[in-house]
């Protein structure tokens, strides 16, 4: 049981915070409801997109975060989880200026990932976030073996990624399932789904659940660690 309050920025997007919601309650170590955290999310997806203001043709996603980070830490968050990969691009600019901790999803997700497998794992995610390079840095910085699909793959993750967004769930099984066994043709190794649709997407397909490492199941691991210690 913890007295901690979670506070959590969703919205990037909707069915990934969900999700992100819903593994938390099912991973947390509690036998009633009272041994849950509280936890407070803004779920915003009017959040300029992510990858358009990488790539320098939209909006900057900066002030409106910054805004929804600082109405939740105002509520009485102690600790903060933002359930999107591409976003940390950003947030990695300010996060030293914030009052309370964020757990770095990049972070616990290359720490799951060599817990997992010593021989590597393959990334896929949007195309934004492999070209800023948020896996290959912390990985580097790791010592850990990380593989980045070749670009026609990279494009139909992509498309998975739109699908789920778009509500496709079923598309995006399949389409997942595509791009996946065409890296494993390439290595067998495990795959780290670096964007929040892409559980989602993973879950509907045929593939072994066993090889998949989630960025939403180790940021939900990582809060849970957060809020108890």
């Amino acid at each position: 049981m913890s007295d901690k309050i979670l506070g959590v920025l969703g919205g990037m997007g909707p069915a990934a915070s969900a999700e992100f919601l819903k593994i938390l309650a099912e991973k947390y170590p509690a036998e009633k409801d009272q041994d849950h955290p509280v936890v407070y999310m803004i779920s915003d997806p009017k959040i300029p997109d992510r990858g358009s203001a990488i790539a320098g043709e939209g909006e900057d996603p900066v002030p409106r975060m910054i805004k929804d980070i600082e109405k939740l830490i105002l509520w009485g968050a102690d600790v903060l989880a933002v359930p999107c990969n591409t976003a940390h691009y950003f947030i990695d600019r300010f996060k030293d200026e914030i009052k309370v901790p964020i757990v770095h999803i990049v972070e616990a997700t290359v720490d799951a990932s060599m817990e997992k497998s010593r021989e590597g794992a393959w990334m896929i995610s949007t195309i934004c976030t492999a070209k800023a390079g948020l896996y290959q840095k912390e990985a580097a910085k790791r010592g850990f073996r990380l593989m980045v699909p070749p670009e026609d793959i990279r494009n139909q993750i992509q498309e998975t990624i739109i699908n789920v967004k778009a509500g496709k769930i079923e598309e995006a099984g399949r389409s997942i399932e595509k791009a996946v066994r065409q890296l494993w043709a390439i290595e067998d190794i495990p795959v780290i789904t670096a964007c929040t649709e892409l559980p989602l997407a993973y879950d509907a397909s045929d593939l072994p659940k066993q090889k998949n490492i989630s960025s939403l199941d180790a940021l939900a691991e990582a809060c849970i660690k957060k809020l108890t210690e």
